[in-house]
């Protein structure tokens, strides 16, 4: 496993970064969730990245109880706040300082930890004072409950805004969590060059699109049973938007270019989007305990120049560019 420096700062994460965002809670019994975890601690993952809201809560205690037991200084804890917790009443949500404050107390408790190493804003509060957000979140780290501060989802003039904000504070807003892969480059245009002028890294999800440049979905067939595509609790809806027959044909092009690397295809998306190098982590999530092996080793591919064209052109046109795809939710969400 290699590892790479986190924005502007000391902390080193692992590349592949283990997310329990649609598995530990909901999709995957916990047995099952243990044993991936334990696959990404052997593997040399030492980054784990959740949220309060995964499985309304449930995911953080199932891998506060995974992690229970191994050297806390050995890893590397990551959680975020935003999205409705709990009942859903009028507070439950955004990033108010009562949120926050009661937000990252309820997160400790059920990781069974002190602090966390990353504490990031889920999405931007439209609702409330960047202001008192970052306010909010100076108090958590001078409280020692988190160590840095990261964002997710957030548009560049966002992130430059917060950037700014937490400097006057003297905390570290270091990362931004994106959506990115072959398929779906909307930060490439503005967000990136933003984050490099700024220290800040990206911690990308969804590298292999939702399991799409996995290959398995095949032009002009069903997909295939138990696959996520099937799951409404497991991201169905997230992944409809790829399962368009031009672009399953366009993806079945990336199957020659990972046999002539001796790798799969799942590897060779998540080297993709490591070969960013404002990319600091890609996060990878598996029901099974082979998957987090085999993504894994992804870590430490390099891609040559004429690897990059080549899926470029087994692409074309067909990936997601427009920067305006990268939103704030125009209200906060109550259940």
């Amino acid at each position: 496993m290699d590892f790479r420096y986190l924005g502007n700062s000391g902390l080193k994460v692992s590349e592949i970064i283990y997310g329990n965002w649609l598995t530990h809670g909901s999709q995957v019994e916990n047995d099952a969730a243990l044993a991936c975890v334990r696959a990404a601690l052997d593997s040399g993952i030492t980054t784990f990245d959740t949220a309060d809201v995964y499985a309304n809560t449930k995911a953080e205690s199932v891998l506060g109880e995974a992690l229970k037991g191994e050297r806390r200084a050995s890893v590397e804890i990551f959680t975020k706040v935003y999205w409705p917790t709990g009942p859903g009443g009028p507070n439950d949500t955004g990033l108010s300082r009562k949120h926050i404050m009661e937000s990252i107390n309820g997160s400790l408790e059920r990781l069974g930890t002190d602090y966390v190493d990353l504490y990031q804003a889920h999405r931007y509060d439209v609702e409330t004072p960047l202001e008192e957000t970052m306010q909010a979140f100076a108090d958590v780290v001078r409280q020692g409950k988190a160590l840095y501060i990261g964002v997710s989802e957030w548009t560049a003039d966002q992130i430059r805004a917060g950037h700014a904000l937490a400097q006057d504070l003297g905390i570290h807003l270091i990362s931004n969590q994106p959506q990115y892969s072959m398929l779906w480059r909307v930060i490439e245009d503005q967000v990136i060059p933003t984050s490099k002028e700024l220290g800040v890294s990206q911690i990308v999800w969804s590298p292999i699109a939702q399991g799409v440049l996995t290959g398995k979905y095949k032009p002009g067939a069903a997909p295939p049973e138990g696959s996520r595509a099937t799951d409404e609790k497991g991201g169905a809806d997230m992944i409809k938007r790829f399962l368009d027959d031009e672009v399953l044909t366009a993806v079945q092009k990336l199957q020659p270019i990972a046999d002539g690397l001796d790798i799969t295809m799942a590897q060779l998306a998540v080297a993709w989007v490591l070969a960013n190098d404002n990319v600091a982590a890609a996060i990878v999530g598996a029901s099974r305990p082979e998957q987090v092996e085999s993504n894994a080793q992804a870590s430490g591919i390099t891609l040559d120049g004429d690897v990059l064209k080549a899926v470029d052109e087994a692409l074309g046109d067909l990936p997601e560019t427009d920067p305006a795809q990268t939103k704030s939710p125009e209200t906060r969400v109550v259940r």
